[in-house]
């Protein structure tokens, strides 16, 4: 008799990454952002012209052969700042949801499961963060720290931490009552053991999902950070602080401010988009 080989089940990751290239919006957010990010990325190899370099006899002039989005109030190629300043928003956005990431995934997972006074302290102090509105909080220890990018990054991360902290800590705690952590602790796993090979990965799935969305928001806030002169300083461009300056010039030259705010636009709804397309892939309850 002959065997019968029967096809293996699709795995969970899979049935995931299925769903999620099913998801025609997320397919349209996430190449969105891919083109967006390679342009970026390679913005140093890319034929275009200097963005810093200045031009008088090109000052505010409209998009043409020459330049194609146009020129600003110095005779800077728009096309050339876009791409560079895509490099510092894009930047700012994934850098800074990194951070929090990195810092407030560790403290939700120990408070949410080993409970106490170490997640009585560290839930008070994310929820004294909390209880300022993310971007003025932004704001403030942008400010405090001092106009750059850099400052500005590490002052969106502060911002977000406690976003990843709450919901990493609610994960932890609903998993440690499960059935496979009790029979982990019975066969003599310590919690560090735990935390790492059981309560991590399955608080992995809403954490990149959150983190798809923070890094929307991210965008934004460090958009309002260069356009408040906080964030992205001259003369290497972001898209914050070329609104900025193109809120001086709106009736004379109206291109100044649409390229800017056109691309704030596309890419906070492409990570929405995939935001909720991984949210959607990644539930269980679906799959």
């Amino acid at each position: 008799m002959t065997d019968t080989v029967m096809p293996a089940a699709a795995s969970p990751m899979h049935r995931a990454i299925a769903k999620l290239i099913a998801n025609r919006g997320a397919l349209v957010g996430l190449t969105i952002i891919v083109i967006i990010g390679a342009v970026a990325l390679l913005a140093p190899y890319l034929p275009i012209q200097n963005p810093n370099a200045t031009s008088w006899s090109a000052i505010r002039k409209a998009p043409s052969l020459a330049h194609l989005l146009g020129t600003d109030e110095l005779g800077h190629d728009l096309l050339a700042r876009m791409i560079w300043g895509a490099r510092a928003s894009l930047a700012a956005g994934l850098v800074s949801v990194t951070l929090a990431i990195t810092v407030g995934m560790p403290l939700g997972i120990v408070a949410g499961y080993l409970g106490g006074w170490i997640d009585l302290v560290i839930s008070r102090v994310s929820e004294a963060f909390m209880a300022m509105p993310f971007l003025i909080m932004a704001i403030a220890l942008s400010a405090f720290l001092g106009p750059s990018l850099t400052n500005s990054m590490i002052a969106i991360a502060l911002s977000a931490l406690p976003i990843f902290v709450r919901l990493t800590r609610a994960q932890a705690q609903a998993i440690k009552t499960e059935d496979y952590i009790e029979g982990a602790r019975s066969i003599g796993l310590g919690p560090v053991a735990i935390m790492t090979r059981y309560i991590f990965p399955n608080v992995l799935p809403p954490i990149l999902v959150q983190a798809t969305l923070t890094v929307a928001t991210a965008i934004i806030a460090e958009a309002s950070l260069s356009f408040l002169g906080l964030g992205q300083q001259p003369p290497w461009p972001s898209w914050g602080s070329m609104l900025n300056v193109a809120k001086n010039f709106l009736d004379q030259a109206p291109w100044m401010a649409i390229w800017p705010g056109t691309a704030i636009f596309l890419v906070v709804v492409a990570f929405n988009l995939v935001g909720d397309g991984l949210r959607d892939a990644l539930d269980p309850r679906s799959n």
